[in-house]
């Protein structure tokens, strides 16, 4: 009634759990990030980075600050960046200001939205 029939000493089958793609990760406004950030979920960044951003999804919010190259298939600009982004769908809000080099899916740009560069439409 009681008996395992399994092996207690034998290691654990299947590895650790997979880590759901509909993860979000938040970046306070008072944290400055300087190197790379990868997630395979969504990233809202309030504070200040310094570098690379590759996700499913940024969101920079009214008052981030992205100084880099953002590679995502969702990117939605309310705040600054500077560099270069590669995405599906590019929206840059109203109080955005980008100066960067975009190649995009689909573009939406908010009246009032501020940007510098060059656009370049991804290739299907």
């Amino acid at each position: 009634m009681f008996n395992k029939t399994t092996d207690q000493t034998a290691p654990p089958t299947g590895g650790p759990p997979a880590r759901p793609s509909n993860t979000k990760s938040v970046f306070s406004s008072d944290l400055k990030i300087t190197g790379e950030i990868t997630s395979i979920g969504d990233i809202e960044m309030l504070g200040d980075i310094d570098g690379n951003v590759t996700a499913r999804s940024l969101t920079v919010g009214a008052e981030g600050r992205m100084n880099g190259t953002i590679t995502a298939e969702t990117v939605d600009v309310r705040g600054k960046v500077d560099g270069q982004i590669s995405a599906g769908n590019f929206t840059l809000r109203a109080a955005a200001q980008v100066a960067a080099d975009i190649t995009y899916r689909t573009l939406i740009i908010e009246s009032g939205g501020q940007v510098e560069g060059h656009f370049t439409k991804h290739k299907t």
